[in-house]
């Protein structure tokens, strides 16, 4: 799986205009006489470079006697990482700070990791924030990368359909309780209460995380097939043959088809993290005031009613020759309550800063409280210490991509029977 150099090379030859069609135009220094210290950056989300440019602003108002000119850059996703792991492997032409999306991070911290260690920064927040966002960006004891938020794992209500059930959402305390309360929604009303995504990971692993299972184990070997999660997706293509859940219309939660599904009322519910919030907002519109967000069932009482998923960790590189002001910027912009607050209000996530969740500012009216109501926190609050986490090892972006596109497809569109399928793909992942 390993790729050469030169291939390697090559394809940084192909993308070497990358930077100059994307990048951004440098920001005016804030203060006459002042002498900024240039930052980059690199990122595959274009919100997120709209972020960090304002945070460049806020920290220039705040540090005039350390300004900072950032030139924030957005790349495509695939082409960012293979350009990243060009520039460290030649020495050259990589960014002082850098987004790295979870699943792509074992690729950058194989061997000798030419990124820097952040536990000066990461240790001292370790108090405040949750520790495992960090904990999945971390090799040998070091930490190495930031996330943006917790992807805390949560179940969207529409309330409306509940009501016409007579289900109360706040009953559904276990994953049996849905169930039960599916049949009766199913019943009064014809539609699912939930849906199942038919090629992706966040109707997968989610589910299995809350058990406190995996994809692979802490050393990366793989675990896809073990009792958990085996009995996991038994359940869950269980009650898709009962018609009390539906595979998502496009196979896929973030799909145009499944927007269109969900915003004519089409399910009672979806699981999915936390930043799934702005897909509501922005792609079911007519939803507004009848959705609701709760914790997910749990397995047993007493079990984990949440996951973290998803992510994207912000890392130095060695390549920066101001590494401290670039650590003093990370802190400011990700570490602080102050950052928490700012990173929902801008972006809609749920920041791994805990104590920003209490903050009067979390309540003040925005777009996801109009649409949500403003007790989203209240939810947050109550399962904060429920989210375990997950194992991100060298062969993560293999394993991920066959539960994806191999394991999903078959038991959810092709209704196999998924211990045979997932000690089929685990056979096959454990040869490579």
């Amino acid at each position: 799986m390993k790729r050469s150099l030169s291939i390697t090379l090559a394809l940084g030859l192909a993308l070497s205009t990358v930077l100059s069609a994307c990048s951004s135009q440098p920001e005016a220094p804030p203060k006459a006489g002042s002498t900024p210290t240039k930052l980059t950056f690199w990122t595959f989300v274009d919100l997120h470079q709209k972020y960090w440019e304002s945070m460049a602003q806020s920290w220039n108002k705040s540090h005039p006697e350390e300004p900072i000119q950032l030139e924030a850059t957005t790349i495509p996703y695939d082409d960012m990482h293979s350009k990243l792991l060009i520039a460290l492997q030649t020495k050259t032409g990589a960014p002082d700070l850098v987004d790295i999306e979870q699943s792509k991070f074992p690729n950058f911290v194989r061997g000798q990791t030419n990124l820097v260690p952040l536990d000066d920064i990461v240790s001292p927040a370790l108090p405040n924030i949750v520790k495992s966002r960090v904990d999945i960006y971390s090799k040998n004891g070091k930490y190495y990368g930031v996330d943006y938020h917790v992807g805390a794992t949560v179940i969207y209500y529409n309330k409306e359909i509940l009501d016409k059930a007579g289900v109360n959402p706040d009953n559904i305390k276990l994953w049996s309780d849905l169930e039960s309360a599916g049949n009766q929604v199913l019943e009064r009303t014809g539609k699912p209460i939930i849906t199942f995504e038919g090629n992706g990971n966040w109707s997968w692993w989610p589910a299995i995380s809350q058990q406190k299972s995996d994809q692979v184990d802490a050393k990366g070997n793989v675990t896809i097939d073990n009792e958990v999660n085996i009995k996991t997706m038994q359940f869950f293509q269980k009650l898709v043959n009962e018609k009390i859940a539906a595979v998502a219309p496009g196979a896929g939660h973030d799909t145009e088809e499944y927007f269109g599904f969900m915003n004519k009322g089409g399910a009672a519910s979806v699981f999915m993290p936390f930043w799934f919030m702005g897909r509501f907002t922005d792609k079911m519109p007519d939803l507004k005031g009848k959705m609701i967000v709760r914790p997910m069932p749990a397995w047993e009482p007493g079990g984990n009613r949440s996951a973290g998923m998803g992510g994207t960790a912000t890392s130095i590189t060695d390549q920066s020759k101001h590494v401290e002001l670039a650590k003093k910027f990370l802190t400011y912009s990700k570490l602080t309550k102050d950052s928490g607050i700012q990173i929902w209000k801008q972006l809609g996530f749920d920041p791994i800063v805990t104590d920003a969740w209490t903050d009067a500012a979390m309540k003040e009216s925005n777009k996801f409280t109009d649409y949500f109501g403003n007790d989203i926190f209240d939810t947050l609050l109550k399962v904060k210490n429920e989210i375990a986490p997950v194992n991100i090892t060298d062969n993560e972006p293999l394993v991920f991509d066959a539960i994806r596109n191999k394991a999903m497809p078959q038991i959810f569109l092709e209704k196999k029977d998924p211990a045979q399928v997932l000690k089929a793909v685990g056979d096959e992942l454990r040869k490579k």
